[in-house]
């Protein structure tokens, strides 16, 4: 079995490269692709730990959770991102300051 401190050193790289490249990026879908990528962290820590703690069923319903709330987030993100390059023919965040259209 692979030792669960392997998973946590792989979901902190994932957590970073995301928080990285989230607070570095101008263009909003890179930003959207780094907030999942941080959220698909949490979830390789939420499922390492229910495997190594069997006692703890309740992180599958986590997990359950942060994928729903991802996909939630993917549709009304891009949904907004698609009216603003629409309106704006842009999508760097700096230029979408404004929520009047």
């Amino acid at each position: 079995m692979i030792p669960i401190e392997l998973f946590i050193l792989l979901s902190a790289m994932l957590f970073s490269v995301g928080l990285i490249g989230m607070l570095t990026k101008k263009n909003a879908i890179v930003i959207l692709m780094c907030i999942e990528i941080m959220l698909n962290a949490a979830n390789i820590n939420f499922i390492a730990f229910a495997a190594t703690y069997p006692a703890a069923p309740l992180a599958h319903i986590f997990v359950i959770t942060a994928i729903t709330v991802a996909a939630a987030e993917v549709g009304v993100g891009i949904a907004i991102l698609l009216h603003a390059y629409k309106t704006r023919k842009t999508t760097n965040i700096d230029e979408l300051t404004s929520l009047r259209w």
